[in-house]
């Protein structure tokens, strides 16, 4: 059974920092596909970035335009924990922020938020100004 537990969340000024963290059991070893998307009050869920691996030991990322530059997506496979490193807050960034990942084994061509069949309960950005 696949299970993703978010931490790290919480208040912080525009300009800050924050990390994310994912703690992931049940994933394969092997084609891995998973992420990270927000969602604000009132607003559609946006994909924040991904990270995809066909052999588990290369990985390689991909990341919205609203964060590129500023958030940093990465996985520690011996942790089984996936990161998003958020620097450069804005108020903008503010919304609960999910893990999510393919829960199978992942062969398709692209990896993407909506592909993701397991998702984390959130954990919640709040930038002031």
């Amino acid at each position: 059974q696949v299970q993703l537990v978010e931490s790290g969340g919480g208040s912080v000024q525009a300009g800050g920092s924050l990390k994310l963290s994912c703690v992931t059991s049940g994933l394969p070893n092997r084609g891995l596909c998973m992420g990270w998307f927000r969602q604000a009050p009132g607003k559609e869920r946006e994909a924040v970035a991904t990270t995809f691996s066909r052999d588990g030991r290369t990985f390689y990322f991909d990341y919205a335009d609203s964060v590129q530059g500023r958030f940093t997506i990465s996985r520690d496979n011996v942790k089984n924990t996936l990161y998003l490193q958020l620097n450069s807050l804005k108020p903008e960034d503010t919304a609960m922020y999910y893990c999510a990942a393919v829960s199978s084994s992942w062969t398709s061509k692209s990896c993407d938020i909506d592909g993701m069949d397991a998702t984390g309960k959130g954990t919640l950005v709040t930038i002031s100004s």
